[in-house]
């Protein structure tokens, strides 16, 4: 299994990205999929997920009205539209994937698997 994060950059206050996670090696269409950040010194913490279906998109608080999770089952993609980015978004942003859940989705233990990060700096 192999996820592919991309899109990370330099972006001003207030600016938005858009990351992307491309899936293969799994049965995409069965796999829920998530997005994680960790930011320098700090541990890695839940960003946003959404199930097989693309129902029920799940966000924490801290990024609800900002941030939105989509995914493309055709193309084995899940998206991270960002806007309204604040320096306190400055992180390597992680996707992951699971096709089931024994603990919270926002566990970083939940993920069965890992894609490498993107790095996401906000300029004040």
């Amino acid at each position: 299994v192999q996820l592919q994060a991309s899109g990370g950059g330099l972006v001003q206050t207030g600016g938005s990205l858009r990351l992307s996670c491309a899936a293969s090696g799994l049965t995409f269409t069965s796999a829920a999929v998530g997005w994680f950040r960790q930011a320098p010194g700090k541990e890695r913490e839940f960003v946003a997920s959404i199930l097989w279906s693309g129902n029920s998109p799940y966000y924490v608080d801290f990024v609800k009205g900002r941030f939105t999770i989509s995914r493309d089952n055709a193309e084995n993609t899940v998206y991270l539209q960002m806007n309204s980015l604040k320096p306190e978004d400055t992180a390597a942003y992680y996707c992951a994937a699971a096709v089931y859940f024994r603990e919270l989705v926002s566990n970083t233990r939940a993920w069965q698997y890992w894609g490498q990060g993107t790095l996401v700096t906000v300029s004040s």
